[in-house]
């Protein structure tokens, strides 16, 4: 295999993008190899690396179906609902605490407070 191309970061010619730069796109790898890749200078550790992609060569992203839709629907749902009392708490329940906040503190002067 041979070695990747590698370019300054900002540097990188026409022709390349990133995941997320394809994305905004409207546009995915679509099964191709990394082309080549940045390196942005960090001072306490190794240089930051992001991958490029051939834009000429990515794919249109694949539409959202109705049975996609249904099933983030019900995983977001189930990480709004409160496993203590069963409700919907309108937010992502906090992981630190794994339940809805008035769960996690019944009494509004248990409430951890700031200094």
């Amino acid at each position: 295999m041979a070695a990747l191309p590698v370019f300054r970061w900002r540097l990188a010619p026409d022709g390349y993008a990133t995941r997320r730069q394809l994305r905004a796109q409207g546009l995915r790898p679509g099964g191709q190899d990394v082309a080549a890749q940045l390196e942005r200078p960090r001072r306490s550790r190794g240089p930051l690396v992001a991958y490029l992609y051939h834009i000429d060569r990515a794919k249109p992203v694949r539409p959202m179906t109705d049975a996609k839709r249904a099933a983030l629907a019900k995983a977001n749902r189930a990480r709004r609902t409160c496993p203590a009392c069963g409700c919907d708490a309108g937010y992502v329940i906090p992981a630190a605490l794994g339940t809805c906040v008035p769960c996690a503190y019944p009494d509004p002067c248990d409430f951890p407070r700031s200094a």
